[in-house]
């Protein structure tokens, strides 16, 4: 039995929260996956005191298919777990936000200035080493390069995983952060025969923009994308990360999905935006999104799944990065405050439920009401009518407050939609 876990350099950060109220010997953790979640789940274990070890197949840094865009919640969540904003080379701060209905008006939106950061874009190939980096100089091991193999044992009283390279890994418990394919899921024939997402996106980098793309945050809902979106997202020295998603339906065929994507760039608001000598990167990427946490296996024995694993994505805009660090932080929660697995199971659901579920399903019924492109110009005339629509609206996109607040009172606040951003100190 090999045990890849090193019990020396608990750290303790002042802004951890509350210790568990058992005082227990430290749990040992294995968590598969060094992406956001897996991330969050082992910064915050490890301030808890707990025993934890990262692995990953792939080697650091990496990219990964995103939209790179930072909605407020990430960031005030990644500014708890006291992550630094400028170990990310490329990360741009975003103000003004451009949304175009599909019958051609702009909506023309500014985020909050100086009180913090409401938005912001980050390359996921940065993001992610960043966080990486950031558990390594905690303290906590991460060994790159080391694939999943399967489960060898996980009941009531014990788990071990096999992993290429270290051999058999006995822990109190394994973290599955491995993505939407899950390797850990398919193992154990959990994943369903078939399933492909909810969404699907396609993304490139475009240099040498010398359009308004360059400092501006744009959305277009075209006719034919609805109820999904294109994007360019702003980044430093005249990049974007430009790209666009679509709900998979019988409609939107691969074949249609590709099609859309060789000619957006020649429709005349995107060219307006981007200038006249952008220049691709490399190739495009085209990435499923899962966004069903719902439904989705959440738990086995010993095992909690986190961030795509759980299909946390948003279901109205495909975006994950904040579901996928608030999944890996409750799923830390769960193993330091429960002491049994079931516990631990009914635990982190519960989590997700207070979390999540009210949001999802906000999200899938704002989203339905999107997908008609009538629906969609009347819901962004009525955002454009006053000042204070659109300055509301805008907070309200970038996830400033819970999608579904308004209908979960528990989450009601006196500061509701007047918060201040994350890092009030770097603005």
């Amino acid at each position: 039995m090999v045990s890849a876990f090193d019990t020396t350099n608990w750290c303790h950060s002042p802004h951890s929260p509350r210790r568990p109220s058992l005082e227990s010997v430290a749990k040992k953790v294995l968590i598969i996956g060094a992406g956001p979640s897996g991330a969050a789940c082992a910064i915050t274990l490890h301030r808890l005191g707990h025993n934890v070890t990262v692995v990953d197949k792939a080697t650091f840094p990496r990219d990964k298919c995103c939209g790179d865009g930072l909605t407020t919640n990430a960031l005030r969540i990644l500014e708890q777990l006291d992550f630094n904003p400028e170990s990310v080379p490329d990360w741009k701060q975003t103000h003004k936000v451009i949304v175009q209905s599909p019958d051609g008006r702009t909506l023309d939106m500014d985020l909050p200035k100086g009180q913090g950061m409401f938005a912001a874009v980050a390359p996921r190939r940065q993001l992610d080493n960043a966080l990486v980096e950031q558990c390594i100089q905690l303290g906590i091991p991460v060994h790159q390069g080391h694939s999943f193999r399967n489960v060898v044992r996980n009941d009531a009283d014990a788990i071990t995983v096999d992993i290429e390279g270290l051999g058999i890994v006995e822990a109190d418990y394994v973290i599955a952060a491995d993505g939407m394919w899950s390797p850990i899921r398919k193992s154990l024939e959990l994943s369903t025969p078939g399933y492909l997402g909810e969404w699907h996106a396609f993304r490139q980098y475009f240099n040498h923009v010398d359009g308004p793309a360059a400092q501006n945050l744009y959305v277009w809902f075209d006719d034919d994308v609805l109820p999904g979106y294109v994007w360019s997202f702003p980044l430093p020295n005249n990049r974007v990360n430009f790209g666009f998603c679509m709900l998979r339906n019988d409609a939107t065929s691969m074949q249609f999905m590709k099609k859309t994507w060789t000619e957006l760039c020649d429709r005349p608001h995107v060219r307006a935006a981007l200038g006249n000598s952008f220049v691709p990167e490399d190739r495009h990427t085209a990435w499923p999104i899962p966004a069903r946490i719902d439904n989705a296996v959440r738990s086995t024995g010993r095992i909690l799944f986190v961030g795509d694993a759980v299909c946390a994505t948003d279901i109205m805009t495909g975006e994950g990065i904040a579901q996928a660090l608030e999944t890996g932080i409750a799923a830390a929660h769960a193993i330091a405050y429960k002491e049994t697995p079931s516990d631990v199971r009914h635990y982190y659901s519960t989590t997700l439920d207070k979390t999540l579920l009210a949001d999802h399903r906000m999200s899938k019924f704002l989203g339905n009401m999107l997908s008609s492109p009538r629906t969609t110009r009347r819901v962004l005339a009525l955002v454009n009518s006053t000042s204070w629509t659109k300055r509301h609206f805008v907070r309200w996109m970038f996830e400033d407050e819970p999608r579904a607040a308004l209908f979960t009172p528990r989450r009601w606040h006196r500061k509701f939609l007047r918060r201040p951003g994350a890092y009030r100190n770097m603005v």
